[in-house]
């Protein structure tokens, strides 16, 4: 390492943060960036500990070479660092943002003391070769002949289409919204990842050759048929969306709304400048789990203008006093959403050990109030929207379906080297392993990539 002894000498430094009370005002975000010679010292934080489990199984599923990019921080080669980063991980302005940093967790430096900044130092090698034109576009020298259709652009299917551009192969992405991205364009708040970084990464891969198809949901827009036709392989990667039900009656009344359908709606609602069909404004909302996406759920609603906010946690509040390495810090996790909200109405929205237990409605349908049990005692609280954000019970079937493809018993498709039933197509991401993280997602669509090319050409150098 360049600094064997910097994580004596230097104390982690974190992105500056925009206050609550000045980011509810909007939905930009809200993170800066440090002074150069400050992330220099962040680099020579990397101890040379030896075994770097940061980049093991349960450090980082992408296997990033952390030490080696934090090294050449230190150095202040930020071509080298990023060379070193995008050897394992083709989007790391997206990591670098939603990602929780799960190498953090098994960081040998925080066994004694705060871990290395790893997320922020990734963001800030891949933001610092943006702004100085080292990512300019790249197509692939030689193409094969081969074509491979991706259906959906979340991170797995970019990912997937990222790589297998790479070695050649002609690439089209269908995507049914409206806009590519998918997860990272409508399932993540404008303030956590912005739209325009999504979109600048879609416009290198359109200058590389890669096409996107948008609006086109294959099952009913385009045939199965059709793209084994017209594709030598065709690659499924369209999430894990359906949503965990509650259980409850009444659960289909106006104001009962699924988390990513309420993002999608409110990220919309920005990007198109207009009010989302299921805003949040003036009403008493109440947030059914306590993820990442219950706590975008909770930060969308204030700035929208909730009257109020209440997080519903099925657990018990964690003990201060338990602490598992590598998997987490102790304790109760306060994040961006619980923050805002604990500026905006002086109290954490978290109420735990607590079910919803009955819904009420007013005449006309709407609903007006939840019934929810919390130490054995049951209470109605007020409740005009009510979002459901306790998980995923797997992929939606449409795709599927279409290519006559069964989804198992928990809703996922693929087996372990992401082939189907049928011999042209694979699936991967959240659709073949459940729902998980952005970082899970990436590793996914490069290794079902290297199948794929497998599969093509007999052999794969990616």
């Amino acid at each position: 390492m360049g600094k064997p002894t910097g994580f004596l000498e230097y104390a982690r430094q974190e992105r500056p943060c925009v206050p609550p009370t000045e980011r509810l005002g909007g939905f930009e975000e809200f993170h800066g960036e440090l002074a150069p010679a400050r992330r220099r010292e962040q680099g020579g934080r990397c101890m040379n500990c030896g075994v770097p489990f940061c980049q093991s199984d349960y450090g980082c599923p992408l296997h990033n070479m952390i030490p080696e990019w934090n090294d050449e921080i230190w150095a202040g080669n930020i071509p080298h660092a990023l060379s070193r980063l995008l050897k394992t991980n083709n989007f790391p302005e997206f990591t670098g943002r939603v990602c929780p940093a799960l190498c953090e967790n098994a960081c040998v430096c925080a066994l004694n003391g705060d871990a290395v900044a790893v997320r922020d130092n990734e963001l800030s090698v891949i933001e610092s070769a943006w702004a100085q034109g080292l990512l300019s576009p790249s197509p692939p020298a030689i193409r094969t002949g081969k074509r491979v259709a991706v259906v959906g652009s979340g991170p797995a299917g970019l990912a997937a289409a990222d790589q297998l551009n790479r070695r050649g192969h002609a690439v089209t992405v269908y995507e049914r919204d409206d806009r590519p991205g998918g997860l990272l364009m409508y399932g993540i708040p404008n303030m956590k990842l912005d739209k325009g970084v999504v979109l600048r990464r879609i416009g290198k891969m359109e200058a590389e050759g890669i096409e996107f198809i948008c609006g086109a949901e294959v099952g009913r827009d385009i045939s199965a048929e059709e793209l084994k036709t017209q594709f030598d392989a065709v690659i499924l990667c369209c999430g894990a969306r359906k949503a965990r039900e509650l259980g409850l009656e009444k659960e289909c009344v106006s104001g009962v709304v699924p988390a990513l359908d309420y993002l999608t709606a409110a990220t919309k609602a920005v990007l198109d400048s207009a009010e989302s069909p299921c805003s949040a404004a003036g009403k008493h909302v109440v947030i059914v789990g306590n993820g990442d996406t219950a706590t975008d759920c909770t930060a969308t609603a204030l700035r929208q203008g909730a009257e109020s906010v209440i997080q519903l946690v099925r657990k018990p509040r964690p003990d201060a006093a338990v602490r598992l390495w590598p998997y987490g810090a102790a304790g109760e996790k306060t994040d961006y959403g619980q923050a805002e909200a604990i500026e905006r109405f002086g109290r954490d929205p978290r109420m735990y050990s607590t079910t919803v237990r009955e819904l009420r409605c007013d005449d006309a349908g709407a609903l007006r109030a939840a019934v929810i049990s919390t130490n054995g005692r049951e209470k109605e609280i007020p409740a005009e929207l009510l979002l459901t954000a306790a998980g995923f019970s797997g992929a939606e079937p449409t795709a599927a379906s279409a290519f006559g493809l069964a989804l198992d018993a928990k809703g996922r498709l693929g087996d372990a080297d992401y082939r189907t039933a049928d011999p042209k197509v694979f699936a991967c991401g959240d659709m073949r392993r459940g729902a998980s993280l952005v970082v899970w997602a990436i590793a996914e669509g490069r290794a079902c990539a290297r199948a794929v090319d497998t599969a093509l050409e007999g052999y794969s150098n990616l």
